[in-house]
């Protein structure tokens, strides 16, 4: 057994330095301050090149500053542990579905035809745009480049983030997005807040506008299962939709509310 074991060991002694001795694939170490930011960047910079990455994309990348702004909000997100009626109050609920139900009505030829392309009625969908950007008033104006190279650098969730920044880089070789495109703090883009990925998959032209947007932000409802008709609200097949769009389960709830108070256009905010 002693003679087995000193085999053993020294096999496995060649085989780690074998190891040691093979090349191996590098990835850009995680930090979690702005100390090695900038060489990360350059690391990160030379993996996606070797991805296919084009030189607009990497030079705007090599441009971006750590986003202190960014790690503070990521790191102090704390409305999502409300209770659902201080989270509806918090997000100003009532002003939403009064500004929604005008909306509903003044834009009725633009829902109509996206509730006919893919089956979302205008409640949900109006709730969402309210919640995410106040319609609009609200879209952030971090640089989205700077917070998702900052978010795929820190290592909290380092993974999630690179795919994010990936296709960030992907949308701007293509000229969809710019190193200068302004955002909110974790990123997201557009009147309904876009996150690169979901660009690349279910966006419809230019998030800026609010029928873009508003038709992409469909998209993604129906390819997360939206069925034409069928209820949204917790319980009811088209929730999984809506908790496919926003994690938070308490954001979940307010959407499906608001989404109802909306569309039936009776009772307040805040009622249930």
């Amino acid at each position: 057994m002693i003679r087995g074991r000193t085999v053993a060991a020294a096999v496995f002694g060649a085989m780690t330095l074998l190891g040691c001795l093979a090349p191996a694939a590098h990835a850009a170490q995680c930090g979690s301050s702005s100390v090695g930011f900038e060489a990360w960047k350059r690391e990160f910079s030379a993996e996606a090149q070797g991805k296919g990455v084009g030189q607009t994309a990497l030079a705007a990348l090599m441009q971006t500053n750590y986003a202190s702004a960014t790690i503070a909000a990521d790191r102090g997100q704390r409305s999502f542990s409300l209770t659902l009626d201080q989270f509806l109050a918090k997000r100003g609920a009532t002003t939403i579905v009064a500004k929604g139900r005008q909306l509903k009505q003044s834009q009725a030829a633009l829902f109509a035809s996206i509730q006919q392309r893919y089956g979302v009625p205008p409640g949900p969908l109006i709730a969402i745009w309210g919640m995410e950007t106040g319609f609009g008033s609200q879209r952030g104006n971090q640089n989205m480049l700077s917070s998702i190279a900052t978010l795929a650098y820190d290592c909290r969730r380092p993974e999630f983030f690179t795919e994010q920044l990936y296709a960030a880089l992907k949308l701007i070789d293509r000229g969809t997005l710019s190193g200068a495109t302004r955002g909110s703090m974790h990123g997201e883009v557009g009147q309904t807040q876009f996150m690169p990925k979901n660009i690349l998959a279910y966006g419809t032209g230019n998030l800026e506008v609010a029928a873009n947007a508003l038709n992409s932000t469909a998209n993604f409802l129906k390819a997360h299962g939206w069925r034409a008709g069928a209820g949204y609200q917790p319980g009811e097949p088209n929730f999984a939709a809506i908790e496919a769009w926003n994690a938070a389960g308490v954001y979940q709830k307010a959407i499906a509310l608001m989404g109802r108070q909306i569309d039936e256009g009776g009772g307040t905010a805040a009622s249930r």
